[in-house]
């Protein structure tokens, strides 16, 4: 399988000409390969300042307008797969924004800047489809492998103001990324000879996460959420949940 294509990508006709050659070629070579293309619209930025992407900007020279980005990052995503057959892939740096291309993504991707974070990881562990988990910006394979381990994991957490229970996505992996050794005169280490070092680097890890249950008394008192990939969570009202053992779903919009 090969994940490939822009980064930050912010116009749309030069992504749809790209994607458009690229169908060509997957085409030359899918008895070899599996090609997913790689539409990463975010943009993350190591001090929080200048451009975020296609998100923030769907209009580079007018001000931030986060309504029409998600818009703008919506459909560009939708030509893609309407013009090429292709399935995206696409970065989650803001995990609530996942929602609005649960129905589009084949593939996530969790970026070296938001490896570490708690609600990253436990997102990921809803997620019906691959997620790879980049080692961070200073190179720890340790926290990445940590990160893989609890995106398996059974979660449990708040998410938009709904309470979500996950079983864990066994589908999580790892994506190797440079990073700088740490010595007196740091030195870049590709990808090629970070697997040389990965047997040291390995932290010791039970082979199958633990799931941990809840008492019945327990789940008749909270909505029990498992997410799909056709519906990325449901609501319960705080009522029926105190007073039933099988609340009564509805949609979450």
């Amino acid at each position: 399988m090969l994940i490939i294509g822009p980064c930050s990508a912010d116009r749309e006709d030069s992504v749809l000409e790209y994607m458009n050659r690229l169908a060509k070629t997957a085409e030359e070579v899918k008895d070899k390969l599996i090609i997913i293309p790689r539409v990463y619209t975010n943009k993350p930025r190591t001090k929080g300042t200048g451009y975020k992407g296609l998100l923030h900007n769907p209009d580079p020279e007018a001000p931030d307008d986060l309504l029409e980005g998600v818009k703008a990052i919506r459909h560009m995503h939708l030509r893609v797969i309407e013009e090429t057959g292709f399935f995206t892939a696409d970065e989650m740096l803001y995990p609530s924004n996942y929602q609005y291309l649960v129905d589009l993504l084949s593939y996530v991707a969790v970026g070296a800047r938001s490896v570490e974070n708690q609600e990253h990881r436990l997102v990921s562990s809803g997620i019906s489809v691959p997620v790879g988990m980049k080692n961070p910006t200073a190179g720890s394979t340790t926290v990445m492998l940590n990160s893989i381990y609890a995106a398996q994991a059974h979660q449990s957490f708040i998410f938009r103001n709904w309470e979500v229970e996950c079983d864990g996505n066994p589908l999580a992996h790892a994506v190797m990324r440079g990073y700088m050794a740490s010595t007196a005169a740091p030195t870049p280490i590709t990808t090629t000879s970070t697997w040389s070092v990965w047997p040291s680097a390995t932290p010791s890890m039970p082979a199958t996460p633990t799931r941990q249950r809840s008492s019945t008394a327990t789940m008749t008192t909270r909505a029990n959420v498992r997410w799909s990939s056709i519906a990325f969570a449901r609501r319960c009202s705080t009522a029926a949940a105190a007073t039933s053992p099988s609340p009564s779903w509805s949609r979450a919009l």
